[in-house]
């Protein structure tokens, strides 16, 4: 699959819209380890989003654990960066030479396009991975997502995760429902929750990329797996008619109350407590869901009261519900200049043992292989990795291939669409000239 065209008007926007907050973060970015001017690391520096804490408690373990050699050599420091500053966070550290030795990036950044990838910043990890005879630990599947989403192998498939629909079970069955197979299902189940009280779906509408998931996810089911390379390819348009139309499927969702008050104010804990307090009865999320739904703390209607289905199919469509969404989690990256054979000792024991530990620990699904024995494996984790081993076709997101000024734009305007505020034709057409502009 060949990837976007990212336009450097693109990136300078978003540069130049990164601007205060590049000023705010430069007093963090003094200390990262990177060993600034070429010289070698003399710490393992980790920087990752500060919602998603699931890398960083792993790497932490590993280093206590199997990889106490690696970090006896090179110690981890762990820093963390709203998601929301990402972009801005890395373009500042890039800008002053001082990147660390890995760290989470936009997905435009890593891109052989993207700044990073442009000037050689970072490292292809299938090429440093068979190096050091460890290459086989990555799942093909992994493999793959990763490449058709970045490039190249510019990341690690930390979090391998597929997506879909997380349903209440005893909500469902109360309200005598039953888990949608169609559009039309979801619509139908929606009302009737909403009627009975129940927050039919809940998402963290404040980050936008829940919703431009859904957009997304109705494009593969209507119009086929490569809806969204067909725009890429500039042999269709986000204005045409059937784009238009899913953006339009969405919109009525917001408008009509189905994720109910103040969806775009919500934010991603806000939302997962919704579900997990069983006030909402779905929620479309990934298989990273699966730490706070195995976390007791945090799930309040129980683990076996917890469902998991596809985004379900369009009447009509030309895709189908076996076409799995799926993504390797965000973009994380090596610097080449922080490459010495330290690290390579430490992306070694990462990718022996990572995939067993964090399985074993967290119960999150990775695209590393399980090279230990894991015991007590939640059902529903047991389930979604089936899914995973058995899945012959995935497609990306919505946004997978759409330049950094795209993406925000999409994201940023979901909120407008949800509430009225911009008509789904109106939102297309942004982003189809955020992407003109940008070939």
């Amino acid at each position: 699959m060949s990837v976007a065209k990212t336009g450097r008007r693109g990136w300078a926007v978003r540069v130049t819209a990164a601007t205060g907050a590049a000023l705010l973060l430069a007093g963090c970015a003094s200390d990262n380890g990177s060993g600034g001017g070429g010289s070698a690391p003399d710490k393992f520096s980790l920087l990752t989003p500060a919602e998603n804490a699931i890398i960083r408690d792993e790497l932490t373990a590993l280093s206590k654990n199997q990889c106490a050699t690696a970090e006896q050599a090179l110690p981890l420091s762990s820093e963390t960066v709203a998601q929301s500053d990402v972009v801005q966070k890395i373009t500042l550290l890039a800008s002053q030479d001082a990147l660390p030795v890995m760290f989470v990036a936009g997905t435009a950044q890593v891109k052989p396009t993207g700044d990073l990838g442009k000037g050689k910043l970072i490292v292809d990890y299938e090429q440093t991975l068979k190096e050091l005879g460890v290459w086989d630990n990555i799942l093909p599947a992994a493999a793959s997502t990763v490449k058709s989403a970045y490039g190249s192998m510019a990341s690690l498939p930390f979090q391998y995760n597929i997506e879909g629909i997380f349903y209440n079970k005893k909500l469902f069955a109360d309200n005598g429902v039953q888990p949608p197979q169609t559009w039309d299902d979801l619509v139908a189940a929606g009302r009737k929750f909403k009627g009975a009280g129940v927050v039919p779906i809940t998402e963290a509408g404040s980050q936008g990329w829940p919703i431009t998931r859904l957009i997304g996810m109705y494009l593969f089911r209507s119009l086929g797996p490569d809806a969204m390379l067909a725009i890429q390819k500039n042999e269709a348009k986000l204005t045409d008619p059937q784009y238009v139309a899913a953006a339009k499927a969405v919109a009525d969702l917001g408008t009509a109350g189905m994720f109910g008050d103040g969806i775009t104010s919500r934010t991603t804990d806000a939302a997962n407590a919704q579900f997990l307090n069983g006030q909402a009865a779905m929620m479309y999320n990934g298989s990273w869901f699966l730490a706070n739904l195995n976390d007791p703390k945090q799930n309040k209607i129980g683990a076996e009261n917890v469902g998991f289905i596809p985004f379900p199919n369009v009447a009509g469509g030309k895709g189908d519900s076996s076409q799995w969404p799926a993504n390797a989690g965000a973009a994380t990256a090596l610097a080449t200049k922080s490459y010495t054979p330290k690290v390579g000792d430490w992306l070694k024991c990462v990718a022996e043992n990572y995939g067993s530990s964090v399985l074993q620990n967290q119960g999150v699904i990775s695209g590393f292989r399980t090279n230990q024995q894991v015991s007590n494996v939640p059902p529903l984790t047991s389930q979604l990795q089936e899914i995973v081993s058995k899945a012959s076709q995935t497609v990306l997101w919505f946004e997978a291939l759409m330049d950094a000024k795209t993406t925000s734009d999409a994201q940023t305007n979901a909120a407008l669409l949800l509430t009225g505020k911009m008509a789904p034709d109106k939102y297309m057409a942004t982003l189809q000239a955020d992407l003109d502009q940008a070939r």
